[in-house]
């Protein structure tokens, strides 16, 4: 009889990563990912999310989330709702990350986001960089939300939380257009900021946001 194969088949899809996983015993598996991390307003917000093979079967519409358009990330993400074992988000707010720094709010954000799942994985992928402190077998994807189905699944969560949450700010703000750009650094948020100085939602942190009373003079 022969031994299973550990190796991802390319063949498998998105669904690889989680296959090697389960002939391995340590299914189900925890994805994790974050979305706002390049935005210079706005939450960060991290989601794990745990799944099954039986799950990923039900879900042909994974994909990165930044792929997706966002009616079909809102259909995806409904699709993860219906079908994941368990997930959990959680916001960091403007401050925190102005506070400790993006990086370590994102690594943060990771640990707090699976120490919130109800669920034991087998195991956990992360997006990007490796995370310490899980207390579960972990391994890091580079570009993980394109090749495995947990952390795009993930992507998904966290991308569509954080768009809903722009949303409100952007009634809450609509000057600065965040129902467009959702905080993050376009040539029309820009000139806004330029015109404007920024807002309370925006991270004070980053070199693009000019110092609050900022206003450009003519000819300056």
């Amino acid at each position: 009889m022969a031994a299973p194969s550990y190796t991802p088949r390319r063949d498998a899809g998105l669904a690889a990563y989680e296959n090697v996983l389960a002939r391995a015993g340590l299914a189900p598996v925890a994805g994790i990912d974050e979305a706002g991390r390049g935005a210079c307003a706005g939450p960060l917000v991290v989601a794990a999310v745990v799944l099954d093979q039986a799950g990923i079967r039900r879900m042909p519409q994974l994909a990165d989330s930044k792929l997706l358009t966002p009616a079909a990330r809102e259909d995806a993400y409904g699709h993860i709702m219906r079908h994941a074992v368990d997930w959990h988000v959680i916001t960091i707010p403007v401050n925190e990350i102005d506070g400790f720094g993006l990086h370590v709010c994102n690594v943060e954000g990771m640990r707090r986001a699976f120490a919130g799942l109800r669920t034991a994985p087998g195991y956990v992928l992360t997006d990007g960089f490796p995370v310490r402190g899980l207390g579960s077998p972990a391994l890091a994807v580079w570009k993980g939300d394109r090749v495995a189905a947990s952390v795009a699944a993930a992507s998904i969560v966290a991308k569509v939380t954080r768009d809903r949450m722009m949303l409100e700010l952007d009634e809450r703000y609509p000057e600065y257009g965040f129902c467009r750009h959702k905080g993050y650094v376009t040539v029309e948020h820009l000139r806004v900021l330029d015109e404007l100085g920024p807002c309370p939602e925006h991270r004070r942190s980053f070199r693009c946001v000019p110092e609050p009373g900022h206003l450009q003079v003519e000819g300056e």
